[in-house]
């Protein structure tokens, strides 16, 4: 009789063709390679050195040029050139300097499905999970193994069931629930786990709010994170792709290591203090507090849906950028920016004075985009806020909700978006 498993063994069983069970070590087929130009020339290397001759499937392989948008030194000019040589010898994509972010845009692009088992030299590939399938970060030697094997090895990952009730009250977002969830959890919470979302609460979250929750994931140490798949999984891959996949659902007695139970109608708008994403307070805690720089964008807050909301609560803050405030916006994607400029939400925020800098990663991680000044103080939408996590350890940085960001950015201090909601 076949025991009942998670969403993770059961896409780990499918891709080993074994019966994988928590704590097995599973040797896998992979779905998708993706590599970034912060990961890939390490990748290359340890590919030359393993004796790599050829990618074993190269429609499987894709490289973003998204840390690095554009290149600023001499040393990234020649990565991208290592990156694009390599693809085009071995006949992978490359994803170029403005297309975006690089989970962001295979799941635009329809390159990732229920069901898949995609690994990329980004810790933040788990994002993807959000569509129904495991997406787990890995290293540059890993990326090269996988690039000339197509397989990985893998210890099956415990589950954590995270079940979401309730509604979230307005100027609630799924920013907010997420990093109070990695708050509960801890750094090390999770860590080489998946988190299976369920619940009622699942309902009202757009596939959107769905990347942030798994994006955030990894800042508790998990492996994967996985939502199920339902109509809005397919209303979103609809004209993604033609194909069609049916979801991968975890069995009705399928053991976890435990359940979390968060109630989105008990939640109040979150802040991350300096310097970990996981020292989450209410937003009352540092009301008032003063803001030099306010940046909205990256794979965590750089969604249509985002800039929506950031521009809303700027408006009705006080509709223009407080004096002293720097404003920088990044869009995920350019189909993300391209729908922004159709809708003239991006021409709104041009006018307003912010800096545009072009789709990608940005100042998330201080290798392109504006830097922060020393001892600045930022509100930001990104996943991270560690000591020099956006190129100057003297900053201090803040994460919040795009609706936090966006009354910041007029008030020039932390403001409750709820006024403004």
């Amino acid at each position: 009789m076949t025991r009942s498993r998670t969403i993770s063994e059961k896409i780990l069983s499918a891709k080993s063709g074994t019966d994988a069970r928590a704590g097995d070590t599973v040797v896998c087929k992979v779905d998708l390679v993706v590599g970034t130009d912060a990961s890939s020339p390490m990748a290359i290397d340890y590919f030359a050195r393993m004796g790599g001759e050829r990618l074993v499937e190269p429609s499987h392989v894709v490289f973003a040029l998204d840390h690095y948008a554009p290149p600023s030194t001499p040393q990234t000019v020649a990565f991208h050139e290592q990156v694009r040589h390599f693809a085009r010898v071995h006949g992978a994509e490359v994803y170029e300097v403005g297309e975006g972010i690089s989970h962001q845009i295979v799941a635009e692009r329809g390159r990732v499905l229920p069901g898949d088992l995609v690994i990329g030299a980004d810790s933040h590939t788990v994002t993807c999970g959000a569509l129904n399938l495991f997406a787990t970060g890995v290293g540059s030697s890993d990326l090269a193994a996988a690039m000339i094997t197509g397989h990985i090895w893998l210890r099956v990952p415990a589950t954590i069931k995270v079940t979401l009730t309730g509604n979230r009250p307005p100027g609630v977002s799924a920013k907010d629930v997420s990093l109070s969830l990695i708050a509960a959890l801890g750094a090390e919470g999770a860590n080489y786990q998946t988190l299976e979302f369920h619940g009622p609460g699942l309902d009202a979250l757009a596939t959107e709010d769905r990347f942030v929750f798994a994006n955030l994931a990894v800042e508790s140490g998990a492996k994967a994170a996985i939502f199920p798949a339902d109509a809005t999984t397919e209303a979103y891959l609809r004209h993604r792709t033609t194909e069609r996949r049916r979801g991968v659902d975890a069995d009705l007695g399928a053991a976890y290591s435990r359940e979390i139970v968060i109630a989105l109608d008990g939640l109040g708008p979150q802040v991350a203090v300096p310097h970990s994403p996981n020292s989450v307070v209410p937003i009352e805690a540092v009301i008032g507090a003063p803001v030099d720089m306010v940046f909205i964008g990256t794979c965590t807050g750089g969604r249509v849906g985002d800039y929506h909301d950031a521009l809303r609560s700027l408006e009705r803050a006080g509709g223009r950028v407080a004096p002293g405030v720097s404003l920088v916006v990044t869009a995920a994607s350019r189909e993300v920016q391209d729908r922004l400029v159709a809708d003239g939400t991006w021409e709104r925020f041009v006018a307003l004075g912010a800096i545009v800098t072009t789709p990608g990663c940005g100042a998330c991680c201080g290798t392109s985009g504006v830097i922060p000044g020393d001892g600045m103080t930022v509100l930001s939408t990104a996943n991270r806020n560690f000591k020099a996590r956006m190129g100057n350890a003297t900053a201090s940085i803040y994460l919040a909700s795009p609706a936090a960001c966006g009354a910041a950015a007029a008030t020039g201090r932390i403001t409750d978006p709820r006024a403004f909601a």
